[in-house]
């Protein structure tokens, strides 16, 4: 005779257990140093512009960092186990996010990301890119493009490019920590200089530059423009500046969240541990439709199991909890960007 207790404890001892992500960083001539500095992030770039913390894209794949799948590549993990995805499950593998940390020592340039139906058209089956920003740290002062002040036609547009008038054309919000900016596919913008933010956005590295303030490259060269593939998938319309969303701070023993942002691609809340003064940890666990992915933007502690293994996690670091993975409990004093498709 089976002993019921014993099948359900065999059961919850098989579940996925959650794990650490390597980054993959990219040396953008805009960037600075504070990913080294303010994250830790050790890797032989200068600059450092971004660093990709959860991704399969072929531009740069994240690795795996510790338990049993320590050195795999997180889409050969997938295809093994499409079950870590939920309801998002691939063959290929792939994650229909990827959450980056990127840090604007100048500005970005001027550029407009296709939605959906356009990339598919056109790029070959890929997905568009409508993205979130967090904004982490910024200088006095800081700004970013969102959009136009008024509504233009594709001639006056392309005209002002070729002449370097179109900032006069651009609506420029400023911007300062805390801050969060839901960036629509077509919708014409850019990071200011000055800004270090987090960005959850679809899995996709379509990007069309409109202006790019005549900046030369290491090499000498001026990046390329799309001008034409910028016009065609952006929103000429004039832009109402950005709105910060409504945020309510719910509090639970030992921790708080918030929803930041919900859209079709993800949800992204804000979460804060401090079990200091509390005995019981807290715990966190996912549910079957989808993966969640935990970015810790400030603080450090450690992620227990039931089985007694342990994740310990710093500013910077990124774990990935597959769908339905088991219960864990969280201790220290952090904070967190709580992603899931």
């Amino acid at each position: 005779m089976i002993n019921k207790n014993s099948r359900l404890s065999s059961e919850k001892s098989t579940k996925a257990k959650p794990f650490l992500l390597k980054p993959v960083g990219k040396d953008y001539l805009w960037g600075g140093s504070r990913l080294k500095d303010d994250f830790g992030k050790d890797m032989d770039m200068s600059p450092l512009a971004e660093t990709w913390e959860c991704s399969t894209h072929p531009d740069g794949t994240c690795q795996v960092v510790n338990g049993e799948f320590r050195g795999w590549l997180l889409t050969k993990v997938l295809q093994e186990h499409p079950e870590f995805l939920g309801n998002h499950s691939k063959a290929s593998g792939e994650l229909p996010v990827l959450i980056k940390l990127i840090d604007a020592k100048e500005d970005l340039s001027v550029q407009v990301h296709p939605d959906d139906e356009y990339a598919n058209k056109y790029e070959n089956g890929q997905m568009g890119k409508t993205e979130m920003w967090y904004v982490l740290d910024a200088v006095k002062d800081a700004q970013l493009v969102f959009g136009l002040h008024h509504e233009m036609n594709r001639d006056t547009l392309r005209n002002s490019i070729l002449e370097g008038t179109v900032e006069k054309h651009l609506q420029k919000v400023r911007v300062k920590k805390d801050d969060v900016y839901y960036i629509e596919a077509g919708t014409i913008h850019a990071v200011g200089a000055g800004v270090l933010l987090a960005e959850i956005q679809e899995s996709s590295n379509l990007t069309y530059r409109l202006y790019d303030y005549e900046r030369i490259d290491k090499n000498g060269n001026k990046r390329e423009l799309h001008v034409d593939k910028a016009l065609n998938a952006a929103s000429l319309k004039g832009s109402t500046e950005p709105i910060q969303p409504m945020r309510v701070l719910k509090y639970f023993p030992g921790r708080a969240s918030e929803l930041l942002c919900r859209c079709k691609y993800f949800e992204v809340y804000r979460m804060l541990i401090n079990t200091e003064r509390h005995r019981d940890m807290v715990s966190y666990e996912t549910g079957s439709d989808s993966f969640h992915v935990l970015l810790c933007i400030g603080g450090c502690g450690a992620v227990y199991m039931e089985n007694g293994e342990s994740i310990c996690f710093f500013k910077g670091d990124c774990i990935f909890f597959p769908a339905d993975s088991a219960k864990v409990k969280l201790h220290g004093k952090a904070q967190f960007l709580d992603v899931r498709g």
